[in-house]
């Protein structure tokens, strides 16, 4: 019996994706990309449901702070909680939360005449979501990658969050002049709910059972310590204290005032921040090959940028100025936060990093609520005007004085991974 030839060696089949992009990092970009198409038209469409239903400055600044305020009430709680509980169930079950408000929020505009208390209601439980949800969802992207392909890892990972950004802002916009903003909320609801899904099926079978600790406030402190040992941390949450709040209140509450008197309404206003998206995808880009060695500093010199939107609405430019300044601030934001997530990689231990990140956040966005809650009060005394020129000078002094801290200056990139790896 004549024996068959021998069939010929399969070729392995070229894999899809990058060695280190594992399933785990997949899955929490593909997740981070549904929920940002849905949550960029968001932030349009609840600005633009506070105006059709007859708020001015004053209510968008109240419905802005009410989505802020519970972020600083509840960020070092959610830090603290997602380094002791599996992190994947903190993100779903924030997920649920921001679903639920969205979806309640969707029908009060849709059923018309919507109160100012409730929609700040409804705001502020989106914003309590968002304060457990952060935290935790950086240190779980921080123990998908190492740290010889932190840089890249990070950089793509952005780059496809802002990519949705990009569609989620444009198209959120369009939405709104066709179809009203009601009907973008609940596409940020169902988005969230897809998300949460995604996230549901994170493998963390390989991360090991934390050690208990001492109990929420000795956790409190000891990631309190981490932060005041390192000046340049604590230097650089004090600045964007000052910048988050300043740009969030001209983007949250000028931005679509000027675009509803000057530039034309919510579609305009919606393209310049896909613009602003797509400098971020730029960005980017340019991180996955680019590994500054002074990794501050270079950090610190792209914030400089972030006065320029605020001061093209104070002018304010013509629609294609707005978006080619939105387009250069979004581009060197992008590389500050490639590179302090980089350096947050290198530098804090894994354990801790969740409880780092909610201080980080916590010092970021302490003042937004002050801030845009003030910002029609400002706007009445001082004029818009004149509002938008001081935010752009707060971003410039802010960032001046951080350049005087040696180690923000000093800072180098590692060659031997990150902190406790």
């Amino acid at each position: 019996m004549t024996t068959p030839p021998a069939a010929p060696p399969r070729t392995p089949a070229r894999p899809r994706r990058p060695a280190w992009a594992g399933r785990n990092y997949t899955l929490l970009t593909g997740a981070a990309v549904v929920t940002n198409l849905g949550s960029h038209g968001a932030l349009i469409a609840a600005a633009f449901a506070v105006q059709e239903a007859g708020g001015g400055a004053g209510d968008l600044g109240l419905v802005a702070a009410a989505r802020t305020v519970p972020l600083v009430l509840f960020l070092l709680v959610g830090g603290a909680i997602a380094d002791r509980l599996p992190r994947h169930r903190v993100m779903v079950a924030a997920n649920a939360l921001n679903c639920l408000s969205q979806a309640a929020f969707a029908l009060l505009v849709l059923a018309g005449d919507p109160q100012l208390w409730q929609m700040m209601l409804l705001t502020a439980l989106c914003g309590t979501g968002t304060a457990f949800f952060n935290p935790a969802a950086e240190g779980m992207l921080l123990a998908t990658v190492s740290g010889e392909h932190a840089n890249r890892a990070f950089a793509l990972f952005r780059m496809a969050m802002n990519g949705a950004g990009i569609g989620g802002a444009a198209l959120g916009g369009a939405m709104i002049a066709l179809m009203g903003p009601g009907w973008v909320l609940a596409v940020d609801a169902a988005a969230f709910a897809v998300g949460g899904a995604l996230r549901a099926f994170l493998d963390v079978s390989h991360i090991g059972e934390r050690a208990p600790g001492g109990g929420l406030l000795a956790d409190l402190r000891e990631g309190w310590v981490e932060v005041r040992t390192r000046p340049w941390l604590w230097s650089i949450v004090l600045q964007f204290s000052v910048v988050v709040a300043v740009v969030g209140a001209a983007e949250a509450v000028y931005g679509p005032l000027v675009a509803r008197d000057r530039l034309g309404g919510a579609a305009p206003w919606g393209l310049a921040l896909a613009f602003f998206g797509l400098g971020t995808i730029a960005g980017a880009a340019l991180m996955m090959v680019w590994k500054p060695h002074r990794l501050l500093l270079v950090a610190t010199l792209c914030v400089f940028p972030l006065a320029l939107p605020s001061a093209g609405l104070a002018v304010p430019l013509p629609v294609a100025g707005l978006c080619a300044v939105m387009l250069v601030s979004g581009a060197a934001i992008e590389v500050f936060g490639v590179s302090w997530m980089t350096t947050m990689h290198q530098e804090i231990p894994e354990e801790k990093f969740s409880r780092v990140s909610a201080y980080d956040w916590f010092g970021s966005v302490s003042m937004l609520p002050l801030a845009t809650a003030l910002a029609g009060p400002a706007e009445a005394a001082f004029g818009r005007t004149e509002a938008l020129w001081g935010c752009a000078a707060l971003v410039v002094l802010a960032t001046a004085l951080v350049l005087l801290v040696p180690d923000v200056r000093r800072m180098t990139r590692r060659k031997d991974g990150p902190a406790g790896v």
